[in-house]
C-alpha cells in the first residue's frame, strides 16, 4: 500500500492555501502559526516538492502547489459531504430496540404510535428478548434492561420508579372478601419468576407469616397479569405494567400499600454511542414520556 501524507499536514496545507496565510490557517485550525508552518514544511519534505513561495511577507502558491490545492479542495469537500450523509443516515435510519416481552407488550408497543407521529422518517425494529440484561448485542442499538442500573460498558437511564401492588379481578375480589393483608395468604398468589417480591410486600405491611408454597410461577409479568385478569389468583404487579388493566376495570388494587423496589427498567446504550442521532432522538422521546407519566402518577397519588 502506498504511503499517504499525514492528515494534519494536508489540513494545514489546504487551509493555508485557501487563505494564503499561515496566520489565518492557524486561527481556523485552533493551532499556532508555527504549527501550521511546521506541518506545511513536513508535507513539502514528504512530497519533495515546494508548495509555497514566501515573498515580502506574502504567501504564494507554486504551480505545483496550486494544482495540489485544487485537488485537495475537492477531496475535502467530498469527505465533508460523505460525513454529512452518514450523519443523516444515523439520525433518520432504522433503530433496533431490544425489549423484554412483558415490557414490550404492556408499555412500549402501545406508545409506539406517538413516536412514529413525532419521527415519521425513523423506522424502529423491535426484538423481544427474554434476557433482562445482556441483550445489547451487535445488531441492537438500544435495549431495555431490568435491574439496578449498574452494568459495565453501557450508559443507563432509569425509566419509571417501580412500585408493586396486589391486584386481582373484581369478581375474585368479591368472592374472596379479603379484609386484611393476612387474608391474602388463604388464597392463590401468582408469582412473577420468584416469590421474593411477595415476601417483601408482606414484610412491609407487618405480616411476618411465610407465604405458603404453591401458586403458579410465570416467566413473564404479562402472563401473571393475564392470569389475574382471568380470576386465577392475586398478582403483585408493577404499577406501570398493570395500569392499562386497572384503568379498563379488568383488575383492581386490593390494598393501597405499594412496595417500592430498588430495581427498575432502564434504557441502555453503549457508552460511546449515547449521542448518535437516532439513539439520542429515541432517548429524548422515551425519557420525556416517562417524565410525563411519573408526574401524572404523583398527582394521582396526592
Amino acid at each position: 500500500m502506498r504511503k499517504l501524507p499525514p492528515l494534519n499536514a494536508l489540513k494545514s496545507f489546504e487551509a493555508a492555501a485557501r487563505h494564503l496565510s499561515f496566520t489565518k490557517a492557524a486561527e481556523e485550525l485552533f493551532v499556532t502559526q508555527a504549527a501550521v508552518s511546521h506541518q506545511v514544511k513536513a508535507l513539502e519534505e514528504f512530497l519533495q516538492i515546494k508548495l509555497f513561495i514566501r515573498r515580502n511577507r506574502t504567501l504564494l502558491l507554486t504551480e505545483e502547489g496550486q494544482a495540489y490545492y485544487l485537488q485537495l479542495r475537492d477531496i475535502f469537500a467530498q469527505l465533508i459531504q460523505a460525513t454529512d450523509k452518514l450523519r443523516l443516515v444515523s439520525e433518520k435510519g432504522a433503530l433496533t430496540v431490544s425489549v423484554p416481552p412483558s415490557f414490550a407488550i404492556l408499555w412500549f408497543v402501545p406508545r409506539l404510535s406517538s413516536f412514529r407521529e413525532a419521527h415519521p422518517d425513523m423506522d424502529i425494529r423491535i426484538k423481544a428478548v427474554d434476557e433482562i440484561t445482556g441483550s445489547l448485542t451487535d445488531d441492537v442499538d438500544v435495549a431495555i434492561y431490568y435491574g439496578d442500573g449498574r452494568w459495565p460498558g453501557v450508559k443507563s437511564y432509569r425509566l419509571h420508579k417501580e412500585y408493586l401492588w396486589p391486584v386481582c379481578s373484581p369478581i375474585l375480589a368479591e368472592r374472596m372478601n379479603v379484609q386484611t393483608p393476612a387474608d391474602l395468604l388463604k388464597h392463590t398468589l401468582l408469582h412473577d419468576e420468584t416469590r421474593n417480591a411477595w415476601n417483601d410486600w408482606f414484610e412491609m405491611v407487618g405480616e411476618s407469616k411465610p407465604i405458603k408454597d404453591g401458586g403458579p410461577v410465570f416467566s413473564h409479568s404479562s402472563l401473571a397479569l393475564q392470569a389475574a385478569v382471568h380470576g386465577q389468583g392475586i398478582a403483585l404487579a408493577n404499577h406501570v405494567l398493570a395500569k392499562p388493566e386497572i384503568d379498563s376495570g379488568h383488575l383492581i388494587r386490593i390494598f393501597p400499600q405499594a412496595l417500592r423496589r430498588n430495581k427498575a427498567f432502564y434504557l441502555v446504550c453503549r457508552d460511546n454511542q449515547s449521542e448518535i442521532g437516532k439513539i439520542a432522538t429515541f432517548r429524548n422521546w422515551i425519557m420525556q414520556l416517562v417524565h410525563e407519566e411519573e408526574r401524572a402518577f404523583e398527582l394521582e397519588s396526592e
